[in-house]
């Protein structure tokens, strides 16, 4: 990278991560009892346990924080692989099927009561097997007929595969009360009742799938250049596609394990990091989890305060804030 591009990406590294600091801060101060950012600091500084709103703070609301941060990060660097390895500026997990690829496989295997040992442990690994297979039988569409593989081809089938997906699991739902009373809250993508343990299992699939995305960004860089150019440069682009795949479908399972179907977030934060630098994924990927952790923080914020004292789904402030950009999007690259 040049020195312009370096100090374009340091500047919004340091920028979106005091921007990530403010949002924490805010986050953890809003609720049903507001409290102030310096009491927030101290809590988390120096946390006093005889002092109430410091354990509102740590017993309440600092779960929900971490959770919004690790959900947001996962889909930001999701919807970035997304649109590196399909060559799609409308690629999102939530458009593509693979939010409902996984929203399926955990509903099914609920309904049907099957589990690989605990439960918040096998729930981030069926997530991604159900967005793996989903996204895959994407592909396998989009790369059918004569005119072969183009983006158009490939965000009707994700959204037609994603509706189809989404029928089945609503017609699960319909015929198990049990599950739809157990998962309802969850299927519109919210941060609120999750435990320590989910985060924990999920965590692991996380990690996972972000260090893969981090030691493919040089090879996703150079196929960025076409095939025949990757090719000559080394690259071996079947493995290249696979495990990127793999990445996406651990950061999908991951996010949708924890917070239900959350969407948007990888469609908007990897064009706003490329606008503030560059097109180069080894920078790209680590803003992208920056980004879409301040971006799900604001929609959780926004969530939960804009008609206080109740609270919306922070799924649903995505989806009102991410559909209209959608249509732009398509509007601008579909001409």
């Amino acid at each position: 990278m040049s020195a312009r591009c370096t100090g374009r990406a340091s500047i919004a590294f340091f920028g979106l991560l005091l921007c990530v600091l403010a949002a924490a801060i805010a986050h953890l101060g809003f609720g049903a009892r507001v409290i102030a950012p310096p009491t927030v600091v101290q809590a988390l500084v120096d946390f006093d346990p005889r002092n109430f709103d410091h354990r509102v703070i740590i017993s309440l609301r600092l779960l929900r924080l971490v959770a919004a941060l690790f959900t947001g990060a996962a889909l930001g660097v999701a919807g970035a692989l997304l649109q590196s390895v399909i060559r799609n500026p409308l690629g999102e997990p939530h458009i593509l099927g693979l939010n409902a690829g996984a929203a399926l496989a955990v509903v099914a295997t609920t309904a049907l009561g099957i589990s690989i040992g605990d439960a918040s442990f096998s729930r981030p690994l069926i997530a991604a097997g159900g967005a793996a297979l989903l996204f895959s039988l994407v592909m396998l569409l989009s790369a059918a007929g004569r005119s072969g593989f183009t983006p158009m081809k490939v965000t009707l089938c994700g959204v037609a595969l994603s509706t189809f997906a989404s029928s089945i699991t609503a017609a699960i739902l319909i015929l198990d009360e049990q599950t739809l009373l157990s998962m309802r809250t969850w299927l519109a993508g919210d941060l609120a009742g999750l435990s320590w343990g989910q985060i924990q299992h999920a965590a692991i699939a996380a990690v996972g799938g972000f260090a893969l995305a981090l030691w493919l960004t040089p090879a996703l860089n150079m196929l960025a250049l076409g095939d025949n150019m990757a090719k000559g440069l080394g690259v071996s682009l079947t493995r290249t596609r696979v495990l990127s795949l793999l990445a996406i479908a651990l950061l999908c399972g991951a996010a949708v394990s924890v917070a239900g179907p959350i969407g948007f977030i990888g469609l908007v934060v990897p064009h706003m990091v490329r606008r503030l630098a560059g097109e180069d994924l080894r920078v790209v990927v680590p803003l992208s989890a920056l980004g879409g952790a301040l971006l799900l923080l604001v929609a959780d914020i926004t969530a939960r305060t804009l008609l206080s004292p109740q609270e919306l789904a922070t799924g649903v402030m995505t989806a009102l804030a991410g559909a209209p950009l959608f249509i732009l999007l398509a509007a601008r690259f579909f001409k």
